[in-house]
Protein backbone atom coordinates (compact mmCIF):
# COMPACT_ATOMS: atom_id res chain seq x y z
CA UNK A 1 0.00 0.00 0.00
CA UNK A 2 1.04 3.57 -0.71
CA UNK A 3 0.34 7.18 -1.23
CA UNK A 4 0.23 9.32 -3.99
CA UNK A 5 1.26 13.32 -3.53
CA UNK A 6 -0.64 15.02 -6.45
CA UNK A 7 -3.57 16.57 -6.50
CA UNK A 8 -6.35 14.72 -8.15
CA UNK A 9 -10.36 15.16 -8.52
CA UNK A 10 -12.32 13.31 -11.29
CA UNK A 11 -15.74 13.49 -11.45
CA UNK A 12 -17.49 10.26 -12.84
CA UNK A 13 -21.05 10.49 -13.86
CA UNK A 14 -23.73 8.23 -13.19
CA UNK A 15 -24.50 7.12 -16.77
CA UNK A 16 -21.09 6.24 -17.44
CA UNK A 17 -20.77 3.42 -15.17
CA UNK A 18 -20.90 -0.56 -16.21
CA UNK A 19 -23.92 -2.20 -16.13
CA UNK A 20 -25.22 -6.00 -15.13
CA UNK A 21 -29.01 -6.13 -15.99
CA UNK A 22 -31.09 -8.92 -15.63
CA UNK A 23 -34.51 -10.73 -15.14
CA UNK A 24 -34.58 -9.99 -11.14
CA UNK A 25 -31.11 -7.45 -11.01
CA UNK A 26 -29.74 -3.71 -11.84
CA UNK A 27 -26.49 -3.33 -10.88
CA UNK A 28 -24.35 -0.64 -11.52
CA UNK A 29 -20.59 -0.65 -11.38
CA UNK A 30 -18.15 2.18 -10.11
CA UNK A 31 -15.06 -0.06 -10.85
CA UNK A 32 -14.48 -3.21 -12.71
CA UNK A 33 -16.33 -6.11 -11.18
CA UNK A 34 -16.84 -9.64 -12.70
CA UNK A 35 -17.23 -9.99 -16.55
CA UNK A 36 -16.93 -5.79 -17.04
CA UNK A 37 -13.46 -5.29 -16.82
CA UNK A 38 -11.42 -1.78 -17.40
CA UNK A 39 -7.55 -2.00 -17.03
CA UNK A 40 -7.52 2.05 -16.09
CA UNK A 41 -10.55 1.51 -13.78
CA UNK A 42 -9.82 -1.11 -11.12
CA UNK A 43 -9.92 0.73 -7.55
CA UNK A 44 -9.39 4.34 -5.73
CA UNK A 45 -7.48 4.19 -2.79
CA UNK A 46 -8.36 0.81 -1.03
CA UNK A 47 -11.88 0.76 -2.49
CA UNK A 48 -12.31 -1.84 -5.17
CA UNK A 49 -16.01 -2.31 -5.41
CA UNK A 50 -19.01 0.95 -5.20
CA UNK A 51 -21.87 -0.90 -6.40
CA UNK A 52 -25.38 0.09 -7.16
CA UNK A 53 -27.80 -2.67 -6.82
CA UNK A 54 -31.45 -3.05 -6.90
CA UNK A 55 -32.81 -6.82 -6.60
CA UNK A 56 -37.00 -8.08 -7.24
CA UNK A 57 -38.91 -9.56 -4.17
CA UNK A 58 -38.37 -12.75 -3.50
CA UNK A 59 -34.71 -12.80 -5.77
CA UNK A 60 -31.37 -12.21 -4.89
CA UNK A 61 -27.76 -14.07 -4.80
CA UNK A 62 -27.26 -17.10 -3.43
CA UNK A 63 -24.77 -18.37 -1.41
CA UNK A 64 -21.26 -17.91 -2.90
CA UNK A 65 -17.79 -17.43 -1.41
CA UNK A 66 -15.57 -14.26 -0.77
CA UNK A 67 -12.25 -14.26 0.90
CA UNK A 68 -10.05 -11.68 2.10
CA UNK A 69 -11.98 -8.76 1.84
CA UNK A 70 -13.95 -6.34 3.89
CA UNK A 71 -17.89 -5.60 2.44
CA UNK A 72 -19.76 -3.38 3.60
CA UNK A 73 -23.48 -3.29 2.89
CA UNK A 74 -25.78 0.50 3.07
CA UNK A 75 -29.30 -0.33 2.03
CA UNK A 76 -31.30 3.03 0.76
CA UNK A 77 -34.90 1.35 0.42
CA UNK A 78 -36.80 -2.07 0.68
CA UNK A 79 -34.99 -4.83 2.88
CA UNK A 80 -31.80 -6.87 1.95
CA UNK A 81 -31.55 -10.73 3.97
CA UNK A 82 -28.52 -11.69 4.52
CA UNK A 83 -27.19 -15.59 5.39
CA UNK A 84 -23.75 -16.41 5.75
CA UNK A 85 -22.16 -19.67 6.86
CA UNK A 86 -21.38 -18.49 10.52
CA UNK A 87 -24.65 -18.89 10.84
CA UNK A 88 -26.01 -15.15 11.14
CA UNK A 89 -28.81 -13.87 9.74
CA UNK A 90 -30.82 -11.21 9.50
CA UNK A 91 -32.34 -8.36 8.18
CA UNK A 92 -30.59 -5.64 6.49
CA UNK A 93 -32.93 -2.05 6.25
CA UNK A 94 -32.02 2.02 5.25
CA UNK A 95 -30.36 3.16 8.56
CA UNK A 96 -28.78 -0.29 9.93
CA UNK A 97 -24.86 -0.49 9.26
CA UNK A 98 -23.60 -3.85 8.42
CA UNK A 99 -20.08 -5.47 7.80
CA UNK A 100 -18.53 -8.49 6.53
CA UNK A 101 -14.96 -9.67 7.08
CA UNK A 102 -14.50 -12.04 4.48
CA UNK A 103 -11.24 -13.33 6.52
CA UNK A 104 -10.14 -16.90 5.56
CA UNK A 105 -13.20 -17.61 3.65
CA UNK A 106 -16.85 -17.13 4.22
CA UNK A 107 -20.38 -18.37 2.37
CA UNK A 108 -23.01 -15.97 2.65
CA UNK A 109 -26.26 -15.21 0.56
CA UNK A 110 -28.38 -11.64 0.06
CA UNK A 111 -31.57 -11.93 -1.34
CA UNK A 112 -35.42 -9.53 -1.24
CA UNK A 113 -37.59 -11.82 0.91
CA UNK A 114 -37.91 -11.26 4.44
CA UNK A 115 -41.11 -13.02 4.65
CA UNK A 116 -39.25 -16.38 4.50
CA UNK A 117 -36.61 -15.90 7.37
CA UNK A 118 -39.25 -14.04 9.79
CA UNK A 119 -42.02 -16.61 9.18
CA UNK A 120 -44.64 -13.35 10.43
CA UNK A 121 -44.22 -10.85 7.62
CA UNK A 122 -46.04 -10.84 4.44
CA UNK A 123 -44.99 -11.14 0.99
CA UNK A 124 -44.15 -7.50 -0.17
CA UNK A 125 -43.48 -6.74 -3.74
CA UNK A 126 -41.02 -3.43 -2.74
CA UNK A 127 -37.36 -4.00 -4.35
CA UNK A 128 -34.55 -3.64 -2.23
CA UNK A 129 -32.02 -0.83 -3.31
CA UNK A 130 -28.29 -0.97 -1.60
CA UNK A 131 -24.89 -0.23 -1.91
CA UNK A 132 -22.41 -3.15 -1.67
CA UNK A 133 -18.75 -1.51 -1.02
CA UNK A 134 -15.27 -3.24 -0.97
CA UNK A 135 -12.42 -2.42 0.81
CA UNK A 136 -8.96 -4.16 0.94
CA UNK A 137 -8.51 -5.45 4.75
CA UNK A 138 -4.62 -4.99 6.66
CA UNK A 139 -3.72 -8.47 6.05
CA UNK A 140 -5.14 -11.26 4.71
CA UNK A 141 -5.77 -14.53 6.03
CA UNK A 142 -7.80 -12.90 9.41
CA UNK A 143 -11.06 -14.71 10.88
CA UNK A 144 -14.28 -14.13 9.28
CA UNK A 145 -16.96 -12.11 11.38
CA UNK A 146 -20.02 -9.96 11.28
CA UNK A 147 -21.20 -7.02 12.56
CA UNK A 148 -24.58 -4.79 12.31
CA UNK A 149 -25.66 -1.72 14.35
CA UNK A 150 -28.89 0.44 13.98
CA UNK A 151 -27.57 4.47 13.45
CA UNK A 152 -30.68 6.38 12.56
CA UNK A 153 -30.77 8.49 15.26
CA UNK A 154 -27.25 9.35 14.72
CA UNK A 155 -28.38 9.94 10.23
CA UNK A 156 -31.05 11.96 11.70
CA UNK A 157 -28.97 14.88 12.96
CA UNK A 158 -27.79 15.45 8.99
CA UNK A 159 -23.93 15.55 10.07
CA UNK A 160 -21.38 13.22 8.62
CA UNK A 161 -21.40 9.61 10.59
CA UNK A 162 -18.47 7.69 10.83
CA UNK A 163 -20.18 4.51 9.75
CA UNK A 164 -17.62 2.11 9.36
CA UNK A 165 -14.20 2.65 10.25
CA UNK A 166 -10.60 0.71 11.30
CA UNK A 167 -8.65 4.16 11.32
CA UNK A 168 -7.97 4.84 14.67
CA UNK A 169 -8.74 8.31 15.17
CA UNK A 170 -12.92 7.19 14.85
CA UNK A 171 -12.09 4.54 17.40
CA UNK A 172 -14.52 5.97 19.81
CA UNK A 173 -17.11 7.24 17.37
CA UNK A 174 -17.43 4.59 14.39
CA UNK A 175 -20.44 2.35 14.08
CA UNK A 176 -18.98 -0.52 13.26
CA UNK A 177 -15.13 -1.81 12.76
CA UNK A 178 -13.53 -2.74 9.69
CA UNK A 179 -10.04 -4.57 9.76
CA UNK A 180 -8.69 -1.70 7.64
CA UNK A 181 -6.66 0.81 9.80
CA UNK A 182 -5.92 3.06 6.77
CA UNK A 183 -10.15 3.49 5.33
CA UNK A 184 -13.20 4.68 7.08
CA UNK A 185 -16.89 5.32 5.44
CA UNK A 186 -19.27 8.29 6.51
CA UNK A 187 -22.67 8.74 5.68
CA UNK A 188 -24.49 12.16 5.53
CA UNK A 189 -28.39 12.10 5.50
CA UNK A 190 -29.32 15.74 4.53
CA UNK A 191 -32.31 17.26 4.35
CA UNK A 192 -32.93 20.79 2.59
CA UNK A 193 -32.72 22.70 5.85
CA UNK A 194 -29.40 20.95 6.50
CA UNK A 195 -26.38 22.66 6.78
CA UNK A 196 -22.97 21.67 4.67
CA UNK A 197 -21.21 19.30 5.59
CA UNK A 198 -17.23 19.05 5.14
CA UNK A 199 -15.50 16.45 3.48
CA UNK A 200 -12.46 15.03 5.41
CA UNK A 201 -9.07 15.51 4.33
CA UNK A 202 -7.15 12.46 3.44
CA UNK A 203 -5.37 11.24 0.51
CA UNK A 204 -8.08 9.59 -0.82
CA UNK A 205 -11.55 9.87 -1.32
CA UNK A 206 -14.46 8.76 -2.46
CA UNK A 207 -17.83 10.79 -2.52
CA UNK A 208 -20.90 8.68 -3.71
CA UNK A 209 -24.46 10.30 -3.98
CA UNK A 210 -26.86 7.66 -3.18
CA UNK A 211 -30.30 9.58 -3.42
CA UNK A 212 -31.16 12.58 -4.26
CA UNK A 213 -28.57 15.91 -5.59
CA UNK A 214 -25.80 18.10 -4.03
CA UNK A 215 -23.64 20.87 -4.60
CA UNK A 216 -19.94 20.34 -4.29
CA UNK A 217 -17.26 22.68 -3.71
CA UNK A 218 -15.32 22.98 -6.25
CA UNK A 219 -16.85 20.93 -8.51
CA UNK A 220 -21.40 22.13 -8.99
CA UNK A 221 -23.75 19.83 -8.89
CA UNK A 222 -23.68 16.22 -8.33
CA UNK A 223 -27.00 13.98 -8.94
CA UNK A 224 -27.81 10.65 -8.11
CA UNK A 225 -25.22 8.03 -8.82
CA UNK A 226 -22.49 10.55 -9.32
CA UNK A 227 -19.19 9.96 -7.50
CA UNK A 228 -15.87 12.27 -7.65
CA UNK A 229 -12.96 10.46 -6.57
CA UNK A 230 -10.45 12.96 -4.66
CA UNK A 231 -6.49 12.59 -4.44
CA UNK A 232 -4.66 15.07 -1.90
CA UNK A 233 -8.09 16.71 -1.07
CA UNK A 234 -11.06 17.48 0.98
CA UNK A 235 -11.97 20.17 3.06
CA UNK A 236 -14.83 20.80 0.18
CA UNK A 237 -18.66 21.92 1.26
CA UNK A 238 -21.31 19.42 0.21
CA UNK A 239 -24.55 21.23 -0.08
CA UNK A 240 -28.03 19.22 -0.44
CA UNK A 241 -30.38 20.49 -3.15
CA UNK A 242 -33.41 18.71 -1.45
CA UNK A 243 -33.48 15.43 0.81
CA UNK A 244 -30.11 13.48 0.07
CA UNK A 245 -27.77 10.99 0.83
CA UNK A 246 -23.80 10.64 0.42
CA UNK A 247 -21.60 8.31 1.03
CA UNK A 248 -17.79 8.87 1.65
CA UNK A 249 -15.20 6.83 2.03
CA UNK A 250 -11.55 8.64 3.54
CA UNK A 251 -8.42 6.18 3.02
CA UNK A 252 -4.82 6.83 3.53
CA UNK A 253 -3.28 4.24 1.54
CA UNK A 254 -4.11 2.94 -1.71
CA UNK A 255 -4.13 -0.46 -3.14
CA UNK A 256 -0.40 -1.05 -5.45
CA UNK A 257 2.60 0.85 -5.70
Amino acid sequence: MSTSTTPRIEVHRAGDRMKTRISWLDSKHSFSFGEHYDPDNTHHGLLLVNNEDVVLPGEGFDTHPHRDMEIVTWVLGGSLVHQDSLGHNGVIYPGLAQRMSAGTGILHSEKNDSWRLDGKLPEHDEPVHFVQMWVVPDEPGVDPGYQQLEIDDELARGDLVTVASGLPRYRDRTAISINSSHAAMHVARLTADSAPVTLPDAPYLHVFVARGEVDMEGVGTLAQGDAVRLTRSGGQLIRPHGDAEVLVWEMHARLGG
